[in-house]
């Protein structure tokens, strides 16, 4: 699962400079075809990344860390 996740934040990145190369480098027309592709790609690459990320939260295949108080509060005051 998480290398799942690690590949869509990568091409969700490299979307987004693709999108700023034909943004910068564009032949002076902003509403390119290609800049808005890029959009579109990066766009859809978020909504699937969240939907995972949601559904994988639902079927119990990733979970939140679980945070243990301590069990000494003389010693959590020692120590932070």
């Amino acid at each position: 699962m998480k290398v799942i996740i690690l590949l869509l934040l990568a091409a969700i990145v490299v979307s987004l400079g693709s999108g700023l190369f034909f943004l910068t480098k564009g032949k002076g027309d902003n509403n390119s075809p290609r800049l808005l592709r890029a959009l579109k790609i990066r766009i859809g690459l978020s909504v699937a990344l969240v939907l995972i990320l949601v559904l994988s939260f639902y079927f119990g295949w990733i979970a939140p860390p679980e945070v243990v108080p301590p069990s000494d509060p003389a010693a959590a005051s020692a120590a932070g």
